[in-house]
């Protein structure tokens, strides 16, 4: 379930750099991205979460490696990222330049996190 929950992650990590980029792109009149592209990496991203906090309510992992809390630090960033990511929605026509920042810093410290813990877990 953990690598499953990696691709899924690693997917909507992937769509949201292209978005990000195409946001900043659009400072230079060139279009936005559509919303129901960010819709869709927002739904990635929590059914990514979802199958981590049940990955999270099985055996442990980790505990020779000592990344044992990996996996749920992991699972708050992307808690927290899918808050301010809903926050950037709701606020879409005003560009919300420093809350996609943070949401991106969120979710891919969460990522590399989640990353290591399914490595050495």
């Amino acid at each position: 379930m953990v690598t499953v929950c990696v691709w899924i992650v690693s997917f909507a990590v992937a769509a949201g750099t292209i978005l990000g980029l195409w946001h900043v792109r659009a400072s230079d009149g060139a279009g936005r991205p559509k919303l129901w592209m960010g819709v869709a990496h927002g739904i990635a991203g929590t059914v990514g979460l979802a199958l981590l906090v049940a990955a999270l309510g099985g055996p442990p992992r980790g505990a020779a490696s000592g990344t044992t809390a990996f996996g749920p630090a992991a699972a708050w960033l992307f808690a927290a990222a899918l808050l301010s990511g809903a926050v950037i929605l709701v606020r879409r026509k005003r560009g919300p330049s420093i809350t996609m920042i943070l949401h991106a810093c969120l979710a891919v410290t969460g990522w590399v996190l989640l990353l290591a813990w399914n490595a050495l877990g």
